[in-house]
C-alpha cells in the first residue's frame, strides 16, 4: 500500500467533492472513508486509475451520508449525478485547495487550524505544539472552523498571508516532526511564488530552501541530533543555498520586508558561514530585532536570546532570557545551554534534565539526555 501516493491524492480528492457542492466537513469525512476503503481494497486488486477510483467511492460516501439526513434530502436532485467515468484529470489542486480552505468567514488562525488538519495531514497535537496551545483548545478550534464552513460554498478564496502561514507550518513539521511534508511544502510554495510576485512570498521560498539544504547534516546515522555548530558543512546542499540567497536578495531589494524574508536573512547568515566560529551573530542579533518588532514573537525573542549569548556572552543572552515567561518550549533547553557557556556546569546539567522530561520530539529529548550525561560526567571527574 503506497501511503505517499494516497496523501498526495487526498487534496485533488478533497477538491472534487467540494466544487461538486459538498460542504467542507461532509467531504473532509467522505474522503477519509475512501481513504479506509483503499486501504482495505487495494493491496489484493489494485485500481488502474487511483484518484479516479478514489472520486468514486468518496462521492458515493459522501451520497450515502447525504441521503440518510433527512434534513438533507431536498437537496439530492442536485448530488445525484456520478462524476463523468474514465480517468480523472491529472491536475495538482492542492495549491487551490490551500486557497479554498482560509476561506473569508474564518479567521486567520481557525483557517490555518483547519488547513493542516484536513490538507496538510497533521495531527491536532501537532498542530497544537506548533501554536503553543494546549491539544484539546486546538480541537475545539478545529471543529468551530469546521461548523462554520459548513454548507458554505467555497467561491471566494482566502488571503496569501494565510496560506503562507500554512505552508510555512507545514515545512516546520516536515522538517523536524514525525511526518515529511518538507519536500511538499517546498514544492507547493514553488508553485505559489510562480503566480504570485509577492516579496513574502519569495522570501518563504528562500528560507525553506536554506533550511533544507541543511537537512542531512541535521541527523547522525543513528538518528541522534547534531546541534548547528556541530555539523558537517561539507555535507550542507550548495545549490540550494545558492538558490535561496538568490531569491532572498531579490526580495530584500524590493524593500517590503516581512518575517518571512527576516528569518530567510538568519538562515544566510547562517549559511554563510564556514565555520560556526566565523557566524556573524551581531548580524543576526539585529534581524532577529527586526523579527521581534514586526511578530511580537516570544519564540523570536527566544533564539533572539540565543544569538544575544553568542554575541555578547553567555551573561548577556541569560538577561535576556530572564524577560521571558519560563513556560515557553524551549526556554529550560536554553538556559542550560547558557549556564553552561557561562561555566556553571552543575545549574546547566540540572536544566538539560528537565529540559529533557519537557520535550516532547524523542530526538530532542535524547539530545537534551545525552548533554546532561555529558556533564554529569564531567562534573564527577
Amino acid at each position: 500500500m503506497d501511503e505517499a501516493l494516497l496523501r498526495r491524492l487526498t487534496p485533488s480528492v478533497l477538491t472534487v467533492l467540494v466544487r461538486r457542492g459538498a460542504d467542507f466537513a461532509a467531504a473532509e469525512d467522505a474522503v477519509q472513508d475512501a481513504l479506509v476503503e483503499a486501504v482495505r481494497v487495494w493491496p489484493a486488486d489494485p485500481p488502474r486509475d487511483a484518484k479516479g477510483w478514489l472520486v468514486t467511492v468518496a462521492w458515493r460516501k459522501f451520497l450515502d451520508a447525504t441521503r440518510a439526513d433527512t434534513a438533507r434530502r431536498r437537496r439530492e436532485d442536485r448530488l445525484d449525478e456520478e462524476p463523468a467515468p474514465g480517468p480523472a484529470p491529472a491536475v495538482d489542486d492542492t495549491l487551490q485547495l490551500y486557497f479554498l480552505c482560509a476561506h473569508p468567514s474564518l479567521t486567520p488562525s481557525s483557517a490555518v487550524a483547519l488547513t493542516l488538519r484536513a490538507v496538510g495531514g497533521l495531527t491536532t497535537r501537532q498542530i497544537a505544539q506548533a501554536y503553543l496551545v494546549p491539544e484539546a483548545t486546538m480541537a475545539q478550534r478545529i471543529s468551530r472552523a469546521k461548523r462554520t464552513v459548513s454548507g458554505v460554498r467555497f467561491d471566494r478564496p482566502g488571503d496569501v498571508a494565510t496560506v503562507l502561514r500554512v505552508l510555512y507550518l507545514v515545512f516546520n513539521e516536515g522538517y523536524s516532526g514525525d511526518v515529511d511534508l518538507a519536500a511538499e511544502a517546498i514544492r507547493l510554495t514553488r508553485q505559489l511564488a510562480a503566480v504570485i510576485d509577492h516579496p513574502e512570498v519569495a522570501g518563504l521560498l528562500a528560507l525553506m530552501l536554506l533550511h533544507h539544504a541543511r537537512r542531512t547534516a541535521r541527523t547522525a546515522p543513528d538518528g541522534s541530533l547534531v546541534p548547528l555548530a556541530e555539523q558537517d558543512r561539507g555535507r550542507w546542499d550548495t545549490g540550494a543555498i545558492a538558490e535561496g540567497v538568490e531569491i532572498l536578495q531579490a526580495a530584500l531589494a524590493r524593500d517590503r520586508l516581512g518575517e518571512y524574508q527576516a528569518q530567510a536573512a538568519v538562515a544566510a547568515l547562517h549559511a554563510d558561514a564556514p565555520t560556526a566560529e566565523e557566524t556573524d551573530w551581531v548580524q543576526i542579533v539585529e534581524w532577529y530585532d527586526e523579527l521581534a518588532r514586526l511578530t511580537d514573537s516570544p519564540v523570536v525573542r527566544l533564539n533572539r536570546a540565543v544569538a544575544v549569548g553568542e554575541a555578547d556572552g553567555p551573561r548577556a543572552g541569560l538577561a535576556a532570557l530572564a524577560a521571558l515567561e519560563d513556560s515557553l518550549p524551549r526556554h529550560t533547553a536554553v538556559a542550560a545551554y547558557l549556564h553552561e557557556r557561562d561555566g556553571d556546569l552543575t545549574t546547566a546539567a540540572r536544566l538539560y534534565t528537565e529540559a529533557a522530561r519537557k520535550a516532547t520530539d524523542l530526538a530532542e529529548r535524547d539530545h537534551l539526555t545525552r548533554q546532561a550525561a555529558r556533564l554529569n560526567t564531567r562534573l564527577r571527574h
